[in-house]
């Protein structure tokens, strides 16, 4: 990976913002077929893409800080909370960011009225089923929430469904496919991909 990361991570980057040519394509192709350490790589960015087009505007709940204080142990010492928020500012600062994040995401899970799915040409949506239809290729990564994905050509991404079905027959999909159908399992899900996230930027 790491000879031969500055030419073709700058084709994934490419690939990823549509405006890849011919050439360079085919020879990123070529190479994930034989080069491992950039097949996790291009995984780990569609997966950071995906994430980015699918996440909503997250906000913590009217009243959170009063509900998560007050249910907060009281000591006895007042002085010595103090003194332990001072000598600890780091894990106070942990603790509080996990649960903000925590109850804001599952604020936001979806529910049955939400449904969504990311504009990509060729897709045929149908209420809340969503279709490759056989014969079309769809190029980029795919995420369905509350409906169905059925994939009966090519999808050369990955393919995310919340609180959904994947169904697909014959179908083509040179990504990864994930479905993700209960409360943590989403909550594990924002979690990990946001962890990729900062890795990638970090990378």
């Amino acid at each position: 990976m790491k000879t031969c990361a500055s030419q073709f991570v700058d084709y994934m980057h490419e690939y990823l913002d549509g405006d890849i040519s011919r050439e360079h394509e085919k020879n990123l192709k070529q190479h994930l077929q034989a080069c491992s350490d950039c097949q996790q790589h291009m995984h780990e960015l569609s997966d950071t893409v995906a994430f980015i087009k699918s996440a909503a505007h997250i906000t913590a709940p009217p009243g959170l800080e009063d509900q998560v204080m007050s249910r907060l142990p009281k000591r006895k010492s007042a002085v010595g909370i103090k003194r332990w928020f001072r000598h600890h500012p780091v894990l106070v600062a942990a603790a509080v960011f996990c649960v903000f994040m925590s109850a804001a995401l599952l604020g936001s899970f979806p529910n049955e009225e939400q449904f969504s799915v990311t504009k990509q040409p060729n897709l045929v949506v149908d209420g809340q089923t969503v279709m490759v239809p056989a014969g079309e290729v769809v190029k980029g990564d795919i995420v369905v929430k509350n409906g169905d994905i059925i994939v009966e050509g090519e999808v050369d991404g990955n393919i995310t469904v919340i609180n959904g079905n994947y169904m697909a027959s014959t179908a083509v999909v040179t990504g990864q496919v994930e479905e993700i159908d209960e409360m943590f399992e989403w909550l594990w899900y924002k979690i990990k991909t946001g962890f990729q996230d900062v890795k990638a930027v970090f990378e």
